[in-house]
């Protein structure tokens, strides 16, 4: 009985090592394209879509061995079928990306990050552009449906609108897509998102439509692009703009910034009260990482209690709540 129980524990720590080797994995993969085409065709040679994508072919198969070892695919040789798992983890791609590549260097650096003499300034980092792109699938999956439903909501005309931490942009040019008569300022911390902005923007035809510019949320001062804003949209970054005495500053700065503002939509991730053992995909990377980068994420109860002293209605709350507590609030 003591040989089949180390058994079981030497198992189970192997699936610990494997599931974090596939995680990488399962990121990679679906940035060089390969989940996308094995989603479509249930099949995938990966020697032939090595050479047919420059990827070196050992490398290629050993990255959807990983995937075989947690159950995701089922490997023959170079070839590989997807099983019962796959389409929940595609689904899932982009929290994996987020964790591997947008935030690969703070969990990297967890025992220098978690020393309180170290915690200071700029002591963390992690990668702008690689958090965008994983960030635009996220919202597809999380928010995307309960924000056009808000957008339906909207019941006034509008003809410049802002998005706030615009990451990519996908948002604004979905907007603007939407609303042929509209045109947009998108305003980002990163670089790195801006620069992806303007050239993905360039590419769908909205170059003439849709302006991008580095700012501070949190410190925004107006400027020529502003004016006549009158619906403002903010998602997943909110909790930067706590805690509470700067979250309230902020949210009465943008009043400010933006007068003709009639409509703030803000969507993000809440503090969750979920069992250690009962936690859906993302909800630890992303408390433990926002621990680590001492950030403080407010409740859905202490976001509604800044609106009114911040300089805005609560209009309606929209509770989603799929991984990490997601809300989308409607404010007037």
């Amino acid at each position: 009985m003591a040989v089949d129980i180390a058994q079981g524990n030497a198992s189970g720590i192997a699936s610990i090592y494997n599931s974090a080797v596939a995680a990488w994995a399962i990121a990679a993969a679906w940035e060089i394209g390969a989940l996308d085409e094995l989603q479509r065709a249930r099949t995938l040679d990966t020697a032939d879509f090595a050479v047919r994508s420059g990827l070196d072919p050992n490398a290629t198969t050993g990255l959807f061995r990983a995937l075989a070892s947690v159950g995701l695919v089922r490997r023959e040789g170079t070839v590989v079928h997807t099983l019962d798992g796959f389409d929940e983890m595609y689904r899932a791609k982009a929290f994996f990306h987020w964790l591997s590549r947008g935030s690969a260097e703070l969990f990297r650096q967890i025992p220098s990050v978690l020393r309180t003499e170290n915690r200071t300034g700029a002591y963390y980092q992690r990668d702008a552009a690689a958090i965008a792109y994983a960030c635009r699938e996220i919202d597809q999956v999380t928010y995307a449906p309960t924000f056009w439903a808000a957008m339906g909501r909207v019941d006034f005309p509008f003809h410049r609108v802002a998005d706030l931490g615009c990451g990519s942009g996908a948002r604004l040019m979905q907007i603007l897509d939407r609303h042929p008569g509209a045109t947009g300022v998108g305003v980002d911390i990163a670089q790195p998102s801006i620069d992806m902005a303007r050239k993905e923007a360039a590419e769908a035809g909205f170059a003439d439509r849709a302006v991008f510019v580095q700012g501070d949320v949190l410190r925004l001062e107006p400027r020529p692009e502003y004016a006549g804003i009158e619906l403002l949209t903010c998602f997943m970054m909110g909790h930067d703009f706590w805690p509470r005495e700067n979250c309230v500053a902020t949210l009465r700065r943008l009043r400010e910034v933006f007068p003709a503002a009639r409509r703030l939509l803000i969507g993000d991730a809440t503090r969750t009260a979920l069992p250690d053992t009962g936690l859906p995909v993302f909800t630890l990377g992303f408390e433990l990482g926002h621990d680590l980068m001492g950030a403080f994420l407010p409740t859905i109860e202490d976001w509604e209690s800044v609106f009114a002293e911040g300089g805005w209605e609560l209009v309606r709350t929209n509770r989603i709540e799929m991984t990490v507590g997601e809300v989308i609030f409607e404010l007037a």
